[in-house]
């Protein structure tokens, strides 16, 4: 019997292993004696997998390597460790430490209360650049006001829930969505636990824009359909402007007021017309490729080898 899993999805991290591997073993002491960690490596392709297959064997604590055939994501590998884990209660965390590692003793305490269901880690503080900080208080901010208003402001990065919860997030065979989200929208009793973000020690973040762009459409389009009822908003709004404009043109060439065709007015109604079509097949659009990916059923990610120590 496991009594608690450590989950954490690889990617990038070679030069971190060693401090990674060091800070695990000092938690054991605080963990129960029959805990474990699960790393998932996630088509990682610098030498992590290999790293911790050296490694893992003369580690002082139980463990599970998993591999992908290739890269599918953070949310997938999370999803590969969940199904792995044999914990009753399951903690998340990264493998570049920028979060806590001590997040997951409180959460092992928490969830062992049997209070809660899910333990989330709430940011009060991050160490990360300007830009980006301001970027993720604006996006995350936005997302409270119109889609999950029980997300922590600053979002979730790491996390730990019971393994009735893990088995419901596992259920969900969903292309294209946000664990994250999906956390939020299974429900349960939930606790947050304040915590401060760390700089990266070693290696460079491959959280890039083209994944954090893909990340916020996949936590809109996956969980509402405000996009649509903006787009209706907006095209009702139009018409009625249209209509204001053309009752406005009208009456000043009954009353003589206009010889000629108004050319800007025409130009800008053509170019109103334009755009908003444009957008509105591809949100439209956006909404049907996740259909269609759905109805694929193809698997989120493809375990390639599993060792266990």
């Amino acid at each position: 019997m496991t009594d608690f899993s450590i989950v954490i999805p690889v990617y990038g991290n070679e030069e971190n292993i060693p401090s990674l591997l060091a800070r695990l073993t000092e938690l054991m002491s605080d963990l129960p004696a029959q805990s474990e960690v699960v790393f998932v490596v996630d088509g990682s392709p610098d030498g992590s997998y290999a790293a911790l297959a050296t490694a893992l064997p003369d580690a002082a604590f139980r463990s599970q390597l998993l591999q992908h055939s290739r890269n599918f994501g953070s949310f997938a590998a999370i999803r590969t460790g969940l199904a792995a884990a044999k914990g009753e209660s399951i903690g998340v965390m990264a493998a570049d430490l920028q979060e806590p590692a001590e997040l997951m003793v409180e959460f092992q305490r928490v969830l062992a209360s049997g209070a809660v269901d899910v333990a989330v880690g709430r940011r009060v503080a991050r160490s990360d650049p300007a830009l980006s900080s301001l970027g993720s208080r604006t996006f995350w901010s936005l997302y409270r006001r119109t889609i999950a208003r029980d997300m922590p402001p600053g979002g979730v990065d790491v996390f730990g829930c019971t393994r009735a919860v893990a088995q419901e997030l596992v259920q969900l065979d969903e292309a294209n969505s946000s664990l994250v989200a999906q956390l939020y929208w299974v429900g349960f009793r939930r606790a947050e636990i304040p915590y401060s973000r760390q700089l990266r020690e070693h290696g460079k973040s491959s959280w890039t824009f083209r994944k954090r762009v893909k990340y916020l459409l996949d936590s809109v389009f996956a969980f509402t359909n405000l996009p649509l009822d903006l787009l209706l908003i907006t095209g009702v709004f139009g018409t009625a402007v249209v209509v204001v404009v053309a009752a406005v043109i009208l009456g000043f060439y009954i009353a003589g007021g206009i010889t000629e065709p108004g050319y800007v007015p025409l130009m800008l109604t053509i170019l109103f017309s334009t755009f908003l079509t444009i957008t509105s097949i591809g949100i439209v659009g956006a909404y049907v490729w996740r259909i269609f990916d759905n109805t694929k059923r193809r698997p989120s990610s493809i375990v390639m080898s599993r060792e266990e120590w």
